[in-house]
């Protein structure tokens, strides 16, 4: 059996006449940035999360560059965020000069350690970055109290969460700032590159519009300097479509993630701890095991393909050598890098596909 980690293609086909007929309503009107599709997606992405303000953007990554931007987070600024994510968490903070400051993450989540913030804090910190990692959100209760105290921002990186909840509310509309993206292999994806920025502010819902448009007030009237970060018309076609399905989607990760549980409880593997304040978007459904690289070996000979979501923290990576972090200093983090792996993971894997994929584990 050969298994397929995303079925993509499977989706594709599920809504095919639909999204063509999207993409072909675009080209026939040749509305290519700024169409009334993003208009339409915008409004839709509110309803579903209950943000008041959702602006599409050109990625995921750009989505945090937009947030910090619209917070005025300068050069030699601190963001406390964890190492234990992809690299556009921190790598955009050091994009506008700003210092990404690590945290530990806790053992069973794998989100960032809400009691180690603290101690983390100085004068130079601007904001607080959780990530809602592998789909869960992060503790926000416990971050918001803390950012309150030190009167910081809160942004959160749901690049993986678009859906989940935390305390009944969507994390899209929690932080002062929630950033998702639309990247193909997400929980909700686009054919190409896209990602939304959420919040309850209107003074930051309107500048953050205008730096997604160069910093415009108004054609060729730049009030701020900002980036060329639209998402264009015809991915937000895409989306409009499999936004009406998401819900489905998301009931079908939750069995999905449910059936991994029940054949894997007596394997030698540490599987997800899903927070009781938390529902997941299953992004990924990771497990941890000791010999991680022989089985991944033996996985693939099987047909069956492994993700490693990440093998290496951000603090030891070459291009955050300036801070000067050793290993070490994210125990718990390294640990975890060392033995998680992710098994495939979409809405349309059948209770088969997992069963054999369990039972070659």
């Amino acid at each position: 059996m050969q298994i397929d980690f995303a079925k993509l293609q499977h989706q594709y086909q599920l809504y095919k006449t639909e999204i063509d007929e999207a993409i072909h309503a675009v080209l026939d009107k040749s509305n290519y940035i700024m169409g009334e599709e993003v208009t339409q997606l915008e409004q839709s992405l509110e309803t579903f999360t209950g943000s008041k303000h959702a602006i599409t953007c050109s990625s995921g990554t750009d989505a945090l560059l937009l947030a910090m931007m619209a917070l005025d987070i300068k050069p030699g600024d601190e963001v406390i965020t964890t190492p234990f994510t992809f690299i556009a968490t921190a790598e955009t903070i050091a994009f506008l000069g700003a210092v990404p400051v690590f945290v530990d993450i806790d053992e069973k989540t794998y989100n960032i350690d809400p009691s180690k913030i603290e101690e983390k804090i100085t004068a130079k910190t601007k904001a607080i970055m959780p990530v809602s990692l592998y789909g869960q959100p992060a503790d926000i209760y416990a971050i918001q109290n803390i950012a309150d105290k030190h009167q910081l921002k809160v942004i959160i990186d749901g690049a993986q969460s678009f859906g989940s909840t935390f305390n009944g509310r969507t994390d899209s509309n929690l932080g002062d700032i929630s950033t998702t993206s639309f990247f193909p292999a997400k929980p909700l994806g686009c054919f190409g590159d896209g990602g939304a920025v959420f919040t309850n502010d209107d003074a930051l819902a309107v500048k953050m519009k205008s730096l997604r448009v160069h910093g415009q007030s108004k054609r060729y009237y730049h009030q701020y300097i900002g980036i060329g970060g639209r998402m264009d018309t015809l991915q937000c076609a895409i989306v409009n479509v499999k936004l009406k399905y998401y819900e489905k989607d998301l009931a079908l990760r939750q069995k999905v993630a449910a059936k991994y549980t029940e054949v894997l409880q007596d394997k030698h593997l540490t599987l997800p701890f899903i927070n009781a304040k938390t529902t997941s978007a299953w992004a990924q459904y990771s497990v941890r095991i000791q010999n991680r690289d022989d089985m991944q070996a033996k996985l693939k000979e099987q047909g069956i393909p492994i993700a490693i979501h990440y093998p290496m923290p951000l603090h030891l990576q070459e291009c955050f050598a300036y801070l000067n972090k050793e290993k070490g200093d994210f125990p718990i983090c390294e640990q975890i890098s060392n033995e998680i792996m992710s098994l495939p993971m979409n809405p349309y894997i059948s209770n088969e596909e997992i069963n054999y994929i369990a039972n070659r584990m």
